[in-house]
C-alpha cells in the first residue's frame, strides 16, 4: 500500500481553558499570534473597582495608538479579544483602563508571541486498509470554541457562557442551514457526531447577543 501523509493536530490540546490559565493577571496581559491571521489577547482582572477597560494597538512601540475594542464587561475576571484585523508588519498591543474614582492607567507595551503550541506536526505513516487520508488544508488552525476533539467528537468550550447570551449556528461546506443552538449557557459541551448526518467539512457562526463573534469551520472524520 502506497504512503500518504497525514497532517495531526495538536489544537485538541490548546482548548479555551488552557488559554485562561495562560494569562496574566492586571495590569500584565498575554498577546498571542495563534495564525490563521489571529492575534489573542488575554488577562485576569483583580480590580473589583475597575470601570473600563479598552484594547489599543499601534504599528510603533511609542505612539499612535488606536482603541480597536471598549471592554463589554470590564470587570469579569478572565477576559479576552481576539484580533482578526491586525495591519501586516510589526503590531503593539497595550490596555488603557480606569478605576472608580476617576484614576486611569496604560499598561506596558507587548507584541504577540508565536504561539508554538498550534504548530502543525507532519507525520509519515500507513493509513489502515479502506480508510481514506484527509489532509486538511496546510495552515489550517482550528477554532478555539468550536473543534472536533481527539474522540472525532464536536467540542464547545466557552468559558463564560454563563454570563453571555451564546447562540451558535451550523453549516454544511455549501453554507446550508443544519441547525442552531440558542441560549448556551453551558462552559463545555460535547455534540454527537449524529447531529450532522455525514462525515466532512462543516462551518459554523458565534454569536453573541446577535453579534457575530467567530465564523471558522471544522472536519469530522467518517467512523469505520
Amino acid at each position: 500500500m502506497k504512503k500518504c501523509m497525514r497532517f495531526v493536530w495538536l489544537s485538541a490540546l490548546v482548548l479555551v481553558s488552557s488559554l485562561v490559565s495562560a494569562q496574566d493577571t492586571l495590569p500584565r496581559f498575554s498577546v498571542r499570534n495563534v495564525g490563521n491571521n489571529r492575534i489573542i489577547l488575554g488577562w485576569t482582572n483583580q480590580f473589583p473597582t475597575i470601570k473600563q477597560i479598552s484594547i489599543q494597538r499601534s504599528n510603533d512601540s511609542l505612539r499612535n495608538y488606536k482603541t480597536i475594542l471598549s471592554v463589554a464587561d470590564p470587570k469579569a475576571v478572565q477576559n479576552g479579544y481576539a484580533d482578526t484585523k491586525a495591519p501586516a508588519g510589526p503590531v503593539f498591543y497595550r490596555l488603557f483602563y480606569v478605576l472608580e474614582g476617576g484614576s486611569f492607567y496604560f499598561t506596558q507595551v507587548k507584541r504577540p508571541v508565536w504561539d508554538t503550541a498550534r504548530a502543525v506536526v507532519t507525520v509519515v505513516e500507513k493509513p489502515k486498509v479502506d480508510s481514506p487520508v484527509v489532509e486538511k488544508p496546510k495552515g489550517f488552525v482550528p477554532s478555539s470554541f468550536v473543534f472536533t476533539n481527539r474522540n472525532g467528537y464536536v467540542s464547545i468550550n466557552l468559558p463564560d457562557a454563563a454570563r453571555r447570551n451564546y447562540s451558535i449556528k451550523f453549516f454544511e461546506e455549501d453554507e446550508s442551514f443544519l441547525f442552531e443552538l440558542k441560549e448556551v449557557k453551558q462552559k463545555t459541551l460535547t455534540l454527537d457526531k449524529a447531529n450532522f448526518m455525514h462525515a466532512g467539512w462543516f462551518t459554523f457562526e458565534l454569536y453573541n447577543d446577535n453579534k457575530l463573534i467567530e465564523r471558522h469551520k471544522f472536519y469530522l472524520a467518517k467512523d469505520f
